[in-house]
């Protein structure tokens, strides 16, 4: 199953995130949403939230980092990376809160494999997915496959 293989591949870049860095990472988009909810929602790549300075000031050394795990710089203004099998997407997780009104400080450390990382809630995601199903970008790109998240997520709650 593709989920899980991008789901180890999720855990080995945290790791490595961990070790070099001292993040620990929040797990994000479809991906996280399949891990919280345990339902099947066919993520297509890896989205990674990291502190802020490292998508700016520090942005060589998470460069750096993700070269070390055999991944290219395929899109500079997306921060995406890209190997033969995986795309990792990195954005920064302080656009949590006046995006969607989530802390990200008060997320769950979870730990699987010696990886730690964060995971939003279902309700954090609905607040993310409904202010996502509004947004110009989105609303035109992905307006149908958020509007059946936040219908899922709603019942899940």
């Amino acid at each position: 199953m593709r989920s899980e293989l991008l789901y180890n591949e999720f855990i080995n870049i945290a790791k490595r995130l961990n070790r070099t860095l001292n993040i620990t990472p929040i797990l994000y988009c479809s991906l996280g949403l399949e891990v919280v909810t345990e339902l099947e929602m066919s993520p297509q790549d890896i989205d990674i939230l990291v502190p802020i300075r490292y998508i700016e000031d520090d942005w060589p050394m998470l460069k750096e980092t993700m070269e070390g795990l055999e991944y290219k710089l395929v899109d500079l203004h997306e921060h995406k990376f890209a190997n033969e099998r995986f795309e990792v997407g990195f954005a920064f997780e302080e656009d949590l809160l006046p995006f969607a009104g989530v802390n990200d400080k008060g997320l769950d450390v979870l730990k699987d494999s010696d990886a730690f990382y964060r995971l939003l809630t279902v309700r954090d995601y609905l607040k993310v997915y409904r202010k996502s199903s509004i947004d110009g970008y989105r609303k035109t790109k992905n307006n149908g496959k958020d509007l059946k998240k936040i219908a899922l997520l709603e019942s899940l709650l």
